[in-house]
């Protein structure tokens, strides 16, 4: 009102004579007329109170709050992240990031509709290769090589892409894998990135990246999209299958599927099945992977991808690649920089390898595939009871793919929800059980490789009876433990197979852990070159 702003500008003599005010209250009107000294007091308490409002709703200054006694630490490894996402979040408004390639390579492309174990169909789909040596005039002498869970069709150097492969000094002239003698074939697995086709690729049924709409695989639907490709290449018996770790799961499995296509088999580092502790880690990287928000449910390919999850599954997978005896002798308990404060961020030289592990490889591979191929590794089961399931439920999806063939879309067709989890109502909890001492001491015989193999597994080997095989390990691999390539190799022996050649190098000739494929040339890469003659 105007009133007690002229007392506040201090223009008292401009106050007029009160008014009559009129009142109502309970339906009756009543005149009243204050005396002008009770104006002039009622003016100024108002104008007080009004006064000390103002004075209490400005804003006080809060109250000092003491220092910490310590300063808050810096997370340098996260500000990277932070960055790194920033970085990716401009990059991906021209496009997706990264591109996953790992240069020139052969393509075969198939347009006949690939079946897969658990009933998802690949309409059609592309088998990336490389090859190395010449094919002889019968193609007698074609050696199959399987990759690990991450690796490129790139295993050695090629005119068109001069980079080293993942086993380039086991390829070549007069190496375990001689090309004077042989003629190398190389594949991406289906699944993967490195342009075999996988959830990076466009689903030709709608043109969109598949993401998680891609199907669940198997070792064996690998396997099969590759003998699509000898077929296309005419190669109908191949003279070696050889893998290690995924590869040597994959090596088995061509010569249970194929047996008659199969001539001789080498697997290293690999399992006839998945047991526990790999599975475990592998579940710990999928999930750490999924709980990265950029990872979207799978749809990331056109903003950030999950780097940050990508950084901690792979630290997660090198801690089970290499072995302690090696890392007790390359880091030690040394830190990084001993003349500074211990930190939360890497510190000790072991974090540092791992963090630049990592760090390295967070944009080199496909977040997606790693859950997809990763998932297959621990569906592999070679036993019997296992693999009559399997042909059952192929079975009984035929007519899917038949319908698909008609041209019925996946909706029409009969099965189409058998991809579709449903989790238990009820979490799952222990149950105790009752073993006795026997069955206690048969399993810790079994984990030390000195009892007989599964009778379910034994049956599931017998297509591998007349397959000559290598099977090789390392009393330093943690991730797949010597003791399942003793299983490999006692099982096909009680399948009948009388030409099997078991390997293990014990600690004192390699302290690579898992990682020993990779780079024991003398060891590994004699006992293959020997092997395969």
């Amino acid at each position: 009102m105007s009133l007690p702003c002229r007392i506040v500008a201090g223009v008292r003599g401009a106050i007029p004579r009160p008014s009559p005010t009129r009142i109502s209250r309970f339906g009756a009107t009543i005149t009243t007329r204050e005396p002008s000294n009770q104006v002039s007091r009622h003016i100024h308490h108002q104008t007080r109170r009004q006064a000390q409002s103002a004075v209490q709703a400005q804003p006080q200054p809060e109250p000092a709050v003491p220092e910490s006694t310590n300063p808050a630490l810096s997370f340098p490894c996260l500000d990277a992240v932070e960055s790194r996402s920033a970085s990716l979040s401009r990059r991906s408004l021209s496009g997706p990031e990264p591109s996953y390639t790992s240069g020139k390579h052969l393509d075969f492309h198939s347009k006949q509709p690939l079946l897969l174990d658990w009933g998802g169909i690949l309409a059609e789909f592309n088998i990336a290769y490389e090859t190395w040596g010449t094919l002889n005039q019968d193609k007698s002498n074609a050696i199959l090589l399987h990759t690990g869970l991450s690796a490129s069709s790139h295993a050695h150097s090629t005119e068109t892409n001069t980079k080293p492969g993942w086993w380039e000094k086991f390829i070549g002239p007069g190496k375990p894998l001689d090309t004077d003698k042989y003629h190398v074939i190389c594949t991406n697995v289906v699944g993967g990135c490195y342009g075999s086709t996988g959830p990076s690729s466009i689903d030709p049924a709608n043109g969109q990246r598949y993401a998680t709409r891609f199907p669940i695989l198997t070792m064996e639907d690998m396997v099969r999209a590759q003998f699509r490709l000898l077929d296309n290449l005419g190669i109908q018996k191949l003279y070696a299958s050889v893998g290690s770790s995924m590869g040597g799961m994959q090596s088995l499995a061509a010569g249970t599927l194929f047996s008659d296509r199969v001539g001789r088999i080498v697997s290293i580092s690999g399992c006839a099945r998945s047991h526990p502790y790999s599975i475990a880690m592998r579940h710990t990287q999928r999930q750490v992977l999924m709980m990265d928000p950029n990872w979207a449910r799978g749809f990331y390919y056109d903003g950030i991808p999950p780097h940050g999850g990508m950084k901690l599954a792979r630290e997660i997978a090198t801690v089970t690649y290499r072995s302690g005896p090696e890392w007790e002798q390359r880091f030690g308990r040394r830190r990084a920089d001993p003349s500074r404060p211990p930190a939360l961020c890497p510190d000790f030289l072991i974090e540092t390898y791992l963090d630049h592990a990592g760090e390295k490889w967070c944009l080199e591979y496909d977040p997606n595939s790693l859950l997809y191929v990763s998932k297959a590794m621990d569906l592999f089961d070679l036993g019997q009871e296992h693999r009559t399931r399997i042909t059952k439920v192929r079975q009984e999806n035929s007519g899917k793919l038949q319908a698909f063939m008609d041209g019925k879309t996946l909706a029409e067709s009969a099965n189409a929800d058998l991809c579709n989890l449903t989790l238990p109502e009820q979490p799952y909890e222990e149950k105790e059980q009752a073993v006795d001492e026997a069955t206690a001491s048969e399993a810790a015989r079994d984990l030390l490789g000195a009892t007989e193999p599964p009778a379910d597994l034994v049956a599931g080997l017998k297509p591998l009876a007349n397959t000559p095989a290598l099977v090789m390990g390392v009393a330093s691999d943690i991730l797949f433990p010597a003791w399942q390539q003793r299983e490999i190799a006692t099982t096909l022996k009680r399948a009948g197979n009388r030409n099997v050649t078991h390997i293990e190098l014990g600690e004192e000739m390699s302290l690579f852990g898992h990682d020993t494929f990779l780079l024991d040339l003398e060891n590994v890469g004699g006992a293959v070159k020997r092997f395969l003659g």
